[in-house]
């Protein structure tokens, strides 16, 4: 999770937006009581010098107005008493002007020059014009530096205007007070800031780390971390909060528990299937696959088939899209097969979907059919050999029936040819379906063999024997057989058929003149046979095929000779069935050698004469 910066901090955020409050709450207070105290103070102020001025004004009027003998001071001197007796700090100057604008008196020594001068304040002129007082001018008085107010008092006789009252007073102490309240405010509202934003942070850490402690709780559930709790700090909105955040924590692990043991189920499920299982997210692109899946599909990594199309993974991007596979009720063969292998799969699909009817997903799973479907094509192969070998001699015979009982059984040349085919080719038929009960009862395990203890080298001998007195081909019999005894336990009438199969097709297509060689290997605990013609041989792609059923590498040869297609499968089943192991190696042009192998114990005494 991203760090939060200091800016967007809540914690900072918070002391800000508090201080801001507050420098606001208090700058609009301390706006307020200047403007008030200002206000109140220049009342006050201009309240007293009125007053003052009322008396002067009372007093220099009785003056101006006086009847003045010769013994009387005069009018400047008696005005000049007056005002001096109005001395105050507060008063810069007072000044008595009669209606003619001219300066009669001032209290102010140093300007006793003026007296007698016209004043040429406009002020003083409007005021003696008007007859009513001047405004409380305030003025700064640039040779002290001093703010000074001004306000000319008319004096009056009846409504008759005989004069003015000047006055300049010194308001600068007023604003001398202003300003030390304002600095006594300024550090009032320093200290209060400095107070409040010590009780902002303190505040803001208390209702910020329930919410920090929260914030890193989310963060270790978010790797999977649910042991740890948020503390919980009051009962107040925030620690209910807390508590809601433990409580929804507890439900998040017991969900997140029953989750990871239902995954952990399935994966054994999926990973000790033998079929292949293949997920899809509604888009169709795979999410998850088992094991027996990739090894079906022959893929060697999972990375390589996530996030991709499944009609893609399954080879079907050309024939199908995933709404066509979400929809698909019949399972789809695959046909991976190659030319030395068959390889076929069945893929069945389900769609996974909620309750609402929202497609989830697709779920596939493969299944081999390999062996299934080989064992149809043998089954269909089994029964149309089966078909053919008996509809051969079926056919043989009932083409001879049908000339005999035309009347070719008059016929004494012919008729006992005719008969002759119709017997051999029923005898045929007879070898045929008992080598297919043979074969039924070894596939269904349903014979028993009745082994003894032979001496291999005689009983081998004593075949080749036979087949070398009773043979009509000009063929020679080489034997390489070992001077040591070879002791194994068979079933002798079974291991004599599987020879005689071997020796007979040996000569059947051993040339005129030619040889067949018996040989015997012993080996640590088998010995192995080999049995060689001089025969046309068979070609590479074919000799291994020679034990199937019904197999001939030279069908118009085989049948003819009368065989039944079923004698070297018939050998492969006995000589399994006694624990050994059969095999074909041919040359075209140079002749064909079966192999078999059976086990044994080597004894060195002669007991078997």
């Amino acid at each position: 999770m991203q760090k939060v910066g200091i800016y967007r901090s809540i914690h900072v955020k918070f002391v800000l937006i508090y201080v801001l409050l507050i420098l606001i709450a208090m700058q609009i207070i301390g706006l307020y009581f200047v403007r008030e105290l200002e206000s109140t103070l220049k009342t006050n102020f201009t309240t007293s010098v009125a007053d003052r001025m009322s008396l002067v004004e009372f007093s220099v009027r009785e003056e101006m107005l006086k009847e003045r003998s010769e013994d009387d001071a005069t009018l400047e001197e008696s005005l000049r008493n007056v005002l001096s007796s109005f001395d105050s700090q507060d008063i810069n100057e007072i000044r008595v002007i009669n209606s003619h604008s001219r300066i009669l008196a001032t209290n102010v020594l140093d300007n006793k020059s003026m007296i007698g001068q016209r004043s040429l304040d406009d002020v003083v002129k409007r005021t003696i014009t008007s007859g009513t007082p001047s405004e409380n001018n305030i003025y700064f008085d640039k040779s002290t530096g001093h703010r000074i107010m001004v306000r000319v008092t008319p004096i009056k006789n009846g409504d008759e205007v005989i004069g003015a009252i000047f006055l300049d007073a010194n308001i600068e102490k007023m604003f001398k007070q202003m300003d030390e309240i304002n600095q006594i405010l300024a550090g009032g509202t320093a200290v209060s800031l400095t107070i409040t934003v010590i009780l902002g942070i303190f505040i803001a850490q208390t209702m910020t780390r329930p919410i920090s402690d929260m914030r890193r709780q989310a963060q270790e559930m978010a790797k999977g971390n649910f042991s740890r709790k948020v503390r919980v700090y009051g009962d107040d909105e925030i620690g209910q909060l807390a508590v809601a955040f433990n409580h929804l924590t507890g439900r998040l692990q017991e969900s997140q528990e029953s989750t990871e043991g239902e995954r952990r189920k399935l994966t054994s499920v999926l990973e000790n299937m033998t079929d292949g299982v293949i997920s899809t997210d509604r888009k169709g692109r795979v999410v998850l696959i088992n094991e027996p899946a990739l090894q079906m599909l022959g893929i060697y990594s999972e990375a390589h088939v996530l996030n991709r199309p499944i009609a893609s993974v399954l080879g079907l991007e050309e024939e199908y899209t995933f709404e066509d596979l979400a929809q698909q009720k019949e399972s789809l063969p695959l046909d991976f097969s190659t030319r030395e292998k068959p390889y076929i799969l069945r893929a069945s699909f389900s769609i996974t979907q909620r309750e609402t009817g929202f497609v989830n997903g697709l779920i596939v799973v493969l299944h081999d059919n390999t062996e299934q479907e080989k064992i149809d094509m043998e089954r269909r192969e089994f029964v149309s050999n089966v078909s053919h070998e008996l509809r051969t001699p079926l056919t043989t015979m009932r083409s001879y029936l049908e000339a005999l009982a035309d009347g070719a059984w008059k016929n004494e040349e012919i008729a006992p040819s005719f008969l002759h085919v119709t017997q051999t080719e029923t005898e045929r038929m007879i070898r045929l379906v008992e080598d297919l009960l043979k074969l039924s009862r070894m596939d269904s395990q349903d014979y028993d063999l009745n082994k003894e203890w032979v001496e291999f080298n005689q009983f081998f001998n004593f075949i080749i024997d036979r087949f070398e007195l009773s043979k009509s081909q000009n063929v020679n019999f080489r034997r390489l057989l070992p001077q040591t005894d070879l002791f194994v336990e068979i079933d002798t009438d079974k291991m004599t058929q599987v020879i005689d199969n071997i020796i007979s097709n040996a000569l059947k297509y051993s040339p005129d003149g030619g040889d067949i060689y018996f040989e015997i290997s012993v080996l640590e605990k088998y010995f192995k046979v080999m049995i060689t013609d001089e025969g046309m041989g068979i070609s590479p792609k074919n000799v291994k095929r020679i034990f199937d059923r019904f197999y001939r590498a030279d069908r118009a040869r085989s049948r003819a000779m009368g065989g039944t297609g079923l004698g070297l499968a018939i050998s492969r089943e006995m000589i399994v069935a006694h624990g050994g192991e059969i095999w074909a190696e041919s040359e075209e042009g140079k002749g064909t050698t079966i192999f078999f192998t059976l086990p044994f114990e080597l004894q060195e005494g002669g007991e078997w004469d």
